[in-house]
């Protein structure tokens, strides 16, 4: 036993005396939540630059301009009655949309021949252009129905006759989990589930292809002959650390107010198998790669397209299957999709039961691999060290 707490004293120190570990491991979940956590506390797109053309220039246009000017969404940068050269303008303006008032809007409209609004959107970020659509949308549609209805005021119809007439059945949205669409609660968890897996690969990467590069490891090999007996010295320190580094991550949460059940059993399991899977994946690149460099180069190839390949901001369903499948390999991927089943449709363990399958057979996998690897490493090692003793 004290020899055990004395090999993970000195794996405290090795840890420890890496700065640049230290700074990754500790840094940057704390750095990348409160940078990623402000860069979204805006929580909604706001202030999308548009451009009006209005060639009629008439009441009615005005008008509409003025609802466009009261949409929190959409920012108008400008109004004029032609359009100029937007070729030169784009670069430097970059408007979202381009909205274009025919010179004849208001007769063709109060003669009820259907004029047209030309609408360009800019389709460069599509987020940003999906959202200006939706607003400018609201606001041509209610313009829309305000000027139907005081047509038919105006022909005699009672007001409540003219809103009748007008709509044949009402629709009523009702918008469940994350009902303000707060960007924060949309992207944050995944980005904190995303750093930390990448944290962890990377911290992991180094535990043994640093003893196999400085000679630590040949020290190691001769305290012990068993596998199982370094992977618990090299796991311990980790798994002391991690869980209060996850706590440090979960109080995101509370900081910039994010609606999500994430104190819970369903939740602890899935975060406990997200950190037992990524540190086997990275134990087993680490004893495979006896080169710290190659180790963290190879676990980067797996970590940097992970969120995007996780399905959690484009959906699975639309990649080709090969990635699906291959996707489904990467512990990202089953965390992230069990998070938001227990965060914000409230579900229990039988509700994730799929993605902590999932989770248990990469730890199973990863931890079966590591164990042969390791004990071959040793066998390898110990057979070299007897040759050098007996030359």
């Amino acid at each position: 036993m004290k020899k055990f707490l004395k090999l993970v004293q000195i794996e405290f120190k090795r840890i420890f005396s890496n700065d640049v570990l230290l700074a990754i491991f500790f840094g940057a979940p704390i750095l990348y939540g409160f940078l990623f956590g402000y860069v979204y506390q805006q929580a909604k797109v706001v202030d999308l630059p548009i451009l009006i053309i209005d060639q009629d220039q008439s009441p009615m246009t005005d008008k509409i301009i003025d609802a466009f000017q009261d949409n929190e969404t959409l920012w108008v940068t400008d109004v004029r009655s032609t359009a100029g050269n937007l070729v030169d303008e784009m670069p430097f303006q970059e408007y979202t949309a381009v909205i274009t008032f025919p010179s004849d809007f208001e007769a063709k409209a109060l003669q009820k021949r259907r004029p047209e609004v030309r609408v360009d959107l800019n389709m460069v970020n599509i987020l940003n252009a999906n959202t200006a659509s939706k607003s400018i949308q609201e606001v041509l549609m209610t313009m829309n129905a305000g000027i139907e209805i005081e047509g038919l005021k105006k022909q005699g119809m009672h007001p409540d006759q003219a809103m009748t007439s007008y709509e044949s059945f009402k629709i009523n949205f009702n918008k469940l989990y994350n009902s303000t669409g707060n960007y924060v609660t949309f992207m944050l968890p995944g980005l904190l589930g995303g750093i930390m897996q990448q944290i962890i690969f990377l911290a992991m990467a180094l535990v043994f292809s640093r003893d196999f590069e400085d000679g630590y490891f040949k020290t190691l090999v001769g305290q012990t002959n068993s596998s199982l007996y370094l992977i618990i010295v090299k796991a311990i320190p980790f798994l002391l650390m991690l869980p209060i580094l996850w706590l440090g991550v979960s109080l995101f949460f509370n900081y910039f107010q994010i609606d999500g059940d994430i104190y819970n059993q369903p939740m602890f399991v899935l975060v406990a198998l997200l950190t037992l899977a990524s540190m086997f994946i990275g134990m087993l690149f680490s004893i495979a790669i006896p080169s710290q460099l190659k180790a963290t180069e190879l676990l980067m190839v797996i970590s940097t397209p992970a969120f995007i390949l996780s399905g959690f901001t484009w959906p699975s369903i639309a990649f080709p299957p090969l990635i699906t499948k291959l996707a489904q390999f990467i512990p990202l991927t089953q965390f992230l999709e069990g998070f938001r089943k227990v965060a914000f449709y409230g579900g229990d363990m039988s509700s994730i039961s799929k993605e902590v399958n999932m989770l248990v057979i990469i730890c199973v996998v990863c931890f079966v691999l590591m164990l042969l690897l390791l004990q071959l490493k040793i066998y390898l090692t110990r057979k070299k060290l007897k040759k050098q003793q007996a030359q």
